[in-house]
């Protein structure tokens, strides 16, 4: 058994190539021998947001504060809140973000394989974002 407390482990910057606007990583759950389980809690500045992306074995998200967005490859773009739980299947590509005067945090949830865990792709456009 291993126990490590919330904010025991240095704050992180995100990739910048992979995310638009000031975002913030605070690693939760490393890859332990024999699992795969990947999850860190991740917070976007009001308008902040990831680049298009998949995950090969899906992702969960659980908003834990503030308002925010998240976007599917058809153009659906849904408004989230603290409380919601948010599931992409694999390989559904996505994005998610904060809202424009939001700041929004979520823990985010995946599988690695083959110690990669995401497939990132083009920025997100304004219009995209917009829902437009």
């Amino acid at each position: 058994m291993e126990i490590k407390r919330s904010g025991s482990r240095p704050s992180g910057k995100v990739p910048e190539e992979f995310f638009t606007g000031r975002v913030r990583l605070d690693p939760a759950i490393d890859p332990h021998e024999g699992s795969n389980l990947l999850a860190g809690h991740v917070t976007f500045e009001p308008g902040a947001r990831t680049h298009w992306h998949t995950h090969p074995k899906g992702q969960a998200l659980i908003i834990t504060f503030g308002r925010g967005f998240i976007g599917r490859e058809n153009g659906e773009v849904k408004e989230v809140f603290a409380g919601d739980i948010v599931w992409f299947e694999p390989n559904e590509k996505h994005w998610h973000g904060a809202s424009p005067d939001t700041a929004m945090s979520h823990y985010a949830i995946q599988e690695t394989v083959d110690g990669k865990s995401a497939d990132w792709m083009e920025e997100v456009t304004d219009k995209q974002y917009k829902g437009q």
